[in-house]
């Protein structure tokens, strides 16, 4: 009693592009997170600073790069659904 899949899937004309974003967005977040383990361990007395209010640098970094990835999920999905209505909507037409 097996049964065929739910949707059809269509070929994904914005694959290269949705593939090029997500590697552009895993750089820039590796660069970013690279930076807090870099002062983590050569500079950890920087880590205790307090910068907003009592809240150290570890702590807004740390939840700084929470919120960063949370916003960069967003902006991929948006700029790859955009992609994608573009790009395969023009599939169609052919």
């Amino acid at each position: 009693m097996h049964h065929g899949p739910a949707t059809k899937l269509d070929p994904d004309n914005a694959s290269k592009y949705k593939e090029k974003l997500g590697v552009i967005l895993f750089f820039v977040y590796l660069i970013i997170y690279a930076g807090f383990v870099f002062i983590g361990l050569f500079y950890p007395e920087i880590m205790g600073y307090h910068i907003l209010g009592k809240q150290n640098v570890a702590i807004v970094y740390g939840f700084g790069l929470i919120i960063l990835a949370i916003i960069m999920g967003f902006m991929y999905n948006h700029f790859c659904t955009k992609m994608e209505n573009k790009l395969n909507k023009q599939g169609d037409n052919k």
